[in-house]
């Protein structure tokens, strides 16, 4: 753990929201979609395969309670759960939230459009809002 370094095109893509027990929260720099990422706090892995057992059920866990927060708050038609990690090898795990009238729907959003930054004060409210949603699943640190 003390190896681990984010990936700097997720240092560069994304904004910082949480410190959870295994994870960075990170939220994608586009406002598009709803897009969270988790990222575990361990060096030099690419797949979920490579955690150990008590990583990967904190894994599962960290993932399942984002999901069900995101689900709450942004009531998506669809939450798409994936670690591709084509473009970034480090091991990460995206949580996106999907509706019939975004923009790609149905198709994938990778490489669909380019990106839609946020302006500062819209993603401060989303990473708020978010933060507030997860101190019933986590305490902060």
């Amino acid at each position: 753990m003390t190896n681990f370094q984010l990936h700097p095109r997720l240092a560069q893509d994304c904004y910082p929201v949480a410190s959870l027990p295994l994870c960075d929260l990170l939220m994608m720099n586009d406002s598009q979609y709803p897009w969270f990422i988790l990222v575990p706090r361990r060096a030099e892995l690419s797949e979920i395969y490579q955690l150990d057992q008590a990583d990967r059920q904190q894994l599962l866990s960290e993932s399942c309670s984002l999901a069900e927060q995101l689900q709450a708050l942004y009531q998506p038609d669809k939450l798409n759960i994936a670690a591709i990690g084509n473009l970034v090898p480090q091991l990460h795990l995206h949580h996106v939230c999907r509706f019939t009238s975004d923009v790609a729907w149905p198709a994938p959003i990778w490489g669909k459009f380019p990106p839609s930054p946020y302006r500062h004060d819209q993603a401060q409210l989303q990473i708020a809002a978010l933060q507030q949603a997860l101190k019933s699943c986590f305490t902060a640190k």
